[in-house]
């Protein structure tokens, strides 16, 4: 079943387009990568997103154009990636713009309290998506999960399961987007007896706080840290990081999930003045941003998971910055830290695959829920499916 996959991240740089062959349904899961390219947001677009993930009040009638320009977006990015092999379905994340996790710990939900449930935005609106390209389509992932007491993220490690655990060894994905998060996957014999041992949460900051600070020290003119060349030539404030590592979020046993309400500009801002009271140079502040996402995903992994990964496959646009890679390796030598390409998974187009997978099981009823990651109280179909005659 060819589909198509589309997510635009924490760090609002584009939408992430794939095309897909998909076969099989969970243990026999088969994909073939057809087609992969990241649509830019229009400026304008862009910053009226970022504004309203920084917080800034919209009428109904505002919040109603932008989720409609969103999706019309995203239509624009599912008709492109065809290119004359069309979809029969297209699987849409959307843009999150506001994720509040359950307000209970888990051991205390009672599923009749409504004010416990989480609640989780993301614009760009699949019926519209699925009139404009009139291509069935399944979006609003996260609601299904969170109405079962569940953080409705992360999502993907059900589809890391079945695409990425090893016949006998332990392994991690850990995505490095603006926010991070892991999948902890046992060898595929305790998989198939029992998917509860697949586990994953929210890591905490992954680019999000990097690329603000390049672009504060850029004056605007650069968004990301290429390579991360720039923090390469400074030298991190290991005393700043081990007290920024002290936030209750990194202590906070799984399930968990966070996003910009927690690791967005104004956290940003906060590092940014603890750094300029230490007198740190633009090098080595973001030396320093880098170093905290390196560190808080190995104190994540030290703290939580229930047996050493002998691998990490790392995806998202952080696995293309090499000095972040480089501090990974470091904060897990006994690790052999990869990028997902060496298990033939292209790691920028590795979240939208997930979703066209997600799509793909929404299709065939099949849950696609964990549990185990999420702590809803039940496994359940996610998305919501529009469909097109």
């Amino acid at each position: 079943m060819r589909i198509i996959g589309l997510i635009s991240g924490t760090s609002v740089d584009g939408i992430d387009a794939v095309l897909v062959d998909i076969s099989g349904t969970t243990h026999d899961l088969t994909i073939e990568f057809l087609a992969g390219e990241t649509y830019a947001y229009a400026p304008e677009l862009r910053e009226r997103i970022l504004a309203v993930c920084h917080g800034q009040p919209l009428s109904l009638e505002q919040m109603a154009l932008l989720d409609d320009a969103i999706a019309h977006a995203f239509a624009d990015a599912a008709l492109a990636i065809q290119a004359g092999q069309p979809a029969m379905l297209i699987g849409s994340h959307g843009q999150t713009v506001f994720h509040r996790p359950p307000s209970m710990p888990h051991s205390d939900r009672d599923a009749s309290v409504s004010a416990s449930l989480g609640y989780s935005v993301q614009w760009g609106r699949g019926d519209l998506i699925a009139h404009l390209t009139q291509t069935s389509t399944v979006s609003n992932f996260r609601a299904a999960d969170i109405a079962l007491n569940g953080h409705g993220a992360p999502l993907v490690p059900a589809v890391d399961a079945w695409l990425l655990s090893h016949p006998t060894d332990y392994r991690c994905m850990q995505n490095i987007g603006g926010i991070g998060n892991v999948t902890y996957l046992p060898p595929r014999c305790e998989l198939e007896a029992e998917t509860d041992r697949v586990l994953g949460w929210d890591t905490g900051p992954g680019n999000a706080l990097i690329d603000h600070a390049v672009q504060v020290f850029s004056d605007g003119q650069q968004v990301y840290d290429h390579n991360g060349a720039w923090a390469a030539s400074g030298q991190p404030s290991l005393n700043l990081i081990q007290r920024w590592l002290g936030d209750d979020f990194f202590h906070q046993p799984p399930p968990k999930s966070t996003g910009r309400e927690k690791f967005g500009e104004a956290y940003t801002q906060r590092c940014l003045a603890d750094m300029q009271s230490h007198q740190l140079s633009s090098a080595d502040a973001l030396a320093t941003l880098t170093e905290f996402t390196a560190a808080s995903i190995s104190m994540s992994y030290a703290q939580f998971l229930p047996h050493p990964p002998q691998q990490v496959m790392v995806g998202g646009g952080g696995s293309r910055n090499r000095y972040l890679m480089d501090r990974l390796c470091h904060h897990l030598p006994s690790t052999n830290v990869v990028t997902t390409e060496n298990e033939g998974i292209n790691a920028d187009y590795k979240e939208a695959i997930a979703f066209a997978v997600l799509a793909y099981w929404r299709w065939h009823n099949i849950p696609s829920n964990l549990p185990s990651v999420t702590g809803a109280t039940r496994v359940v179909s996610l998305g919501e499916l529009h469909r097109i005659p």
